[in-house]
């Protein structure tokens, strides 16, 4: 089981919306496209915003800095992915 889950997850990227904005994920999949693209890039080296992320998994740790906020997903039209 994913910890913390996706429904929490969504709470978090959508937190910064304004009331009546349309929330930036509205399912799973844009949490798993995303967490997934980032996982890739800490295999491929890049550095992790998380501390202690040593001896955990590139997916571990992406999700942890979802949760945490030092990764935002940003809508198509903003740059098609995170930043």
């Amino acid at each position: 089981m994913l910890h913390p889950s996706y429904t929490d997850l969504m709470k978090v990227v959508n937190s910064e919306i304004e009331e009546g904005e349309e929330p930036v994920v509205s399912s799973r999949y844009s949490i798993v496209m995303a967490t997934s693209k980032r996982a890739r890039q800490i295999i491929a080296g890049d550095e992790a915003f998380v501390e202690n992320y040593q001896g955990k998994k590139p997916l571990s740790v992406a999700v942890e800095e979802l949760n945490q906020g030092k990764i935002k997903i940003l809508n198509e039209e903003e740059n098609g992915g995170y930043e």
